[in-house]
Formats: structure tokens, sequence, C-alpha cells
């Protein structure tokens, strides 16, 4: 019984889900004409009615089969019932027989159901994550009307620090639509719909299907379940249960980047269960949004404490950089780069920043390189690694360096005027012009390349061009102008 009893005493089952797919649908990879596709997925979607210890109509939700006897609901939607069944949309009921497994952080549970295999249709789970803008269908059961579609498209994919991906949707979900599976117009499952209404304001998001596939992974591994009833009383024995609640509150709000609303509940959830190490985790990482750095180190303390993660470590480096604590900075970000090497890019890139304030420039830059080994399209870490190559005088290397970041961001003038300094510092007058000339056409008014530009074409003898440019700098930046003066008359 250990899938379900874990949730009692650890409340989440798994982060990251790899290589399952159900599959009882069709395949197919062209995109379903609407009617065509809800046809398809409709038979799958199920809406599930909860009742209490006395028989006695509790609550009603939807679902949806990913195999011939497992359905995917919500965890709130048989939140305090002994018994429950599936309405399918030919007509047929069937009880649920048990609960297999819950991830009740991500507020997932997969339900043991005895149907006829010839009454059941599956929908198979898409292992990819979805693209913002991707067009989307749910279908649900939204005050009690079975079967209702709705559709929409994916507004945004967040990763959550310590939590994992959340997809948020602008598809409505209705109460009684909670569980409904979100489907992409190939027919697969994205995500299960979660309708989270907290403090007055509510938000429609999916959790991902990768972690509903290790839900059921780590279900068939375990082969334990509870019957709900059971469930009920062990969830009733649990200080857990109620910190897992305050958590999703917290979530809900941090889906839509509001740490300020979010870290309460997130703080409720510590103030619930003391040894919940990811409340405590979104706790740190909420504070330290907010520029709470004494107290993001405090909750990211307890968090690591409890479940050691490269999350929290990294939050832990990033508070201790902003008060300026900088050896304890750079023993943060050693732990974090430590506990996840491969994913590690945005620990070396702060270890930077904490040796360049630091005046340790050499490890500075030994920590941009392996930031971009990890991460070749890592833009900014190539301008502080360029700056510092400026600085140093390293000028071919920041010639290679910026000639990077062009490549990376054609548009952006600053790395043209980056890439014309340093040009200038090898005393390649003719790429130096052309580059300060790319940047003023990518940024007409940018005040800095015309100072380098007319700087460097004095430095080509060519003292009428550098008037030009004077002049054109008296009407844009007076500043600049001024500097460029004081080269053209010494």
């Amino acid at each position: 019984m250990y899938a379900v009893r874990r949730y009692i005493g650890r409340a989440a089952l798994g982060l990251i889900a790899i290589g399952f797919t159900s599959i009882c649908l069709p395949d197919t990879f062209a995109q379903d004409e609407l009617p065509d596709l809800v046809r398809r997925i409709k038979p799958a979607a199920v809406a599930i009615e909860t009742f209490d210890a006395r028989g006695e109509k509790l609550s009603r939700g939807s679902g949806f089969f990913i195999d011939k006897d497992r359905v995917v609901t919500n965890r709130h939607v048989i939140d305090g019932a002994y018994r429950a069944e599936v309405h399918l949309n030919s007509g047929n009921n069937f009880p649920v027989k048990s609960v297999v497994a819950v991830d009740a952080e991500a507020d997932i549970a997969l339900l043991k159901v005895d149907a006829p295999p010839n009454q059941v249709r599956s929908l198979s789970l898409d292992r990819t994550s979805p693209q913002e803008g991707e067009s989307v269908v749910v279908i649900g059961n939204p005050f009690g009307l079975e079967g209702s579609v709705t559709n929409g498209i994916v507004s945004a994919v967040r990763d959550i620090p310590g939590f994992g991906r959340i997809i948020q949707i602008t598809a409505p979900i209705s109460p009684g639509s909670s569980g409904s599976p979100v489907v992409n117009m190939h027919g697969q499952v994205i995500g299960v719909a979660t309708l989270q209404i907290t403090g007055g304001q509510s938000v429609n998001f999916a959790i991902p299907s990768e972690r509903i596939a290790q839900l059921d992974r780590t279900a068939q591994t375990e082969n334990s379940q509870l019957s709900l009833g059971e469930l009920v009383v062990a969830t009733g024995r649990n200080k857990r249960a109620k910190a897992v609640e305050y958590f999703r509150d917290g979530l809900t709000f941090l889906s839509k980047d509001d740490c300020q609303n979010a870290l309460p509940y997130f703080q409720k959830a510590t103030e619930s269960d003391s040894a919940y190490g990811e409340a405590w985790a979104q706790a740190g990482f909420c504070n330290e949004k907010l520029g709470h750095h004494t107290d993001a180190i405090e909750a990211s303390k307890k968090a690591v404490s409890i479940r050691p993660s490269a999350e929290s470590y990294f939050n832990i480096g990033l508070a201790n950089y902003y008060l300026k604590q900088y050896r304890e900075s750079e023993q943060a970000y050693r732990q974090a780069i430590k506990l996840d090497p491969y994913n590690a890019a945005d620990a070396y890139y702060g270890l930077g920043l904490t040796y360049k304030d630091s005046g340790q420039y050499d490890e500075e830059i030994q920590a941009y390189k392996h930031a971009l080994r990890l991460k070749p399209d890592y833009a900014v870490a190539y301008d502080r690694l360029g700056q510092r190559f400026i600085q140093l005088k390293r000028f071919g290397e920041a010639v290679e360096t910026f000639k990077q970041l062009a490549l990376l961001k054609p548009g952006d003038a600053a790395a043209q005027n980056n890439l014309g300094e340093a040009y200038e510092g090898l005393n390649k007058h003719d790429e130096s012009v052309e580059a300060f000339r790319q940047a003023i056409r990518l940024k007409p008014d940018f005040g800095k390349a015309y100072y380098n530009l007319g700087k460097t074409l004095l430095a080509q003898g060519n003292r009428d061009a550098a008037i030009e440019q004077y002049v054109i700098l008296q009407n844009l930046d007076q500043d600049w102008a001024e500097k460029l003066y004081g080269l053209i008359y010494p």
C-alpha cells in the first residue's frame, strides 16, 4: 500500500515523467477538425459523483480514462468521499473500487474502476511540453452538465522551481470541470485541468501529463491501493493534508507569478506542518522574488535541511549575493551545482556575478564559461563574459564573445556596440566603424554608439565625419555630445 501511503507521509508522488503513453484511441498526427476531435475524445471523459459516509451526494467533478481500469481526476474531487462512481458519456455508471495513487501537491488522484473493457475508451498522454498559443480542448461537467466542451489556447507554460511545470490555459474551467482532460488538436492529453479559487481570485491551469504518467508508473510498480473510506481516515490523521491544501492555494497564485499573494499560503503550510520541505522551498523562493533576502535564506535553509535541492541552494546563493555575503553565496551556488550539475547554468552564472563583485575575475570568467557550456544560448552570460574581457583588455577574446552574442541576438544594438569597442581595442578601425554603424541602424537614438563611432572616425583621421556625429549628438544626447566635443577640440 506504499503508493497511497506515500501521500499520507509525503503528500506527493514524483515530479517528472518519462516515457509513458497509454493508447486506446486511434493514433493521429494530423490536426483534427474540432467537431471530429470532440467526437473522438468525448467517450473517454467521465463525470465523477461522490458520496459521504451516509450515502448522501457530496460533490461532482470530472475525470478521464488513461487505461481500461484507471481514471485520472483532481485529488480535491474525492476529498471526504466514502464512495464514488463514474458516469460515462454513454449513460452507464460504474463504481470507483479504490484509490491507487495520489499526488496531493499536484492535485491528482488515480482511481481504479471496474468497467467492461468494451465500454471504455481511453486517452493517450502527450510526453512533450505544449507550445504557448497552442489550441486545446477541455471536456468536463460544469454544474452537472455532462460532456460540455470548451476550447482555448495555452497562454503560458511556467516552470516553478521546486515543483515543476504548470500549464496556464484560457479554456474556461467551471465548478464540476476539475479533473477534466486538456487535449491538444491531435487528441492527446497535455494535462489535467484544475480550477483553483483562492482569495476571491481564480485561475485555470493544467498539471502536465508527465506528472500523470509518473503517478501511473509508480502505482503500477508498487501495486497498492486504498478504499475511499480508508483514504478519508488516513487523511484525517495526517497533519500534512491541511498543509497541502495551503500549498495548493499558494501554487494558484504562483502560477500567475504573484508571489505577494502566494507567500502567505506557503507560510501557513509550514505552520501546519513544520516538516513540509516543499512548502519551505516555495516560501524561500517567494521571499527572494519579493526582495526579502534574509527571510529567503531562513526559509530555504529549512527546506534544504529537510530535502536538499538545487533550487533552494540557488535561492540561498542569490539572497546572500544581494546581501553582499559573497563567501556564503559561493558556497550555496557550489551546493546547487553539486546537486544538479547538468542543469546548473544559472548557478554558474550566479557564481560568476559573485566572483565579479568580490574581485575574482579569473574565477568569474571560468564560471561564465561553465554556464555557456551547459547552455550555449545563454545570451546574458556572453554579455558579462565579453564585458569582462574588454575590462581586462583581452580584446581578441572579447571580439569572439560578442560575435557569438550578435549571432544569438541579431537585433541587439548593445551587442554590436560592444563588438565595436572590442575591435577598437585591437585597433581594427574599419571593423569597429561597421559594428558601431550597425548598432545605430538597430537603435537610431543610441547616444553611446554615435560617440564611439565619432571617436573611431577621429582615430582614422576623418575629423569631418567625427564632427557629423557630434552634430547628431547635439540633438540626441548632450552628455555624449560634450564628451565627443572634448575629443574633437582638445
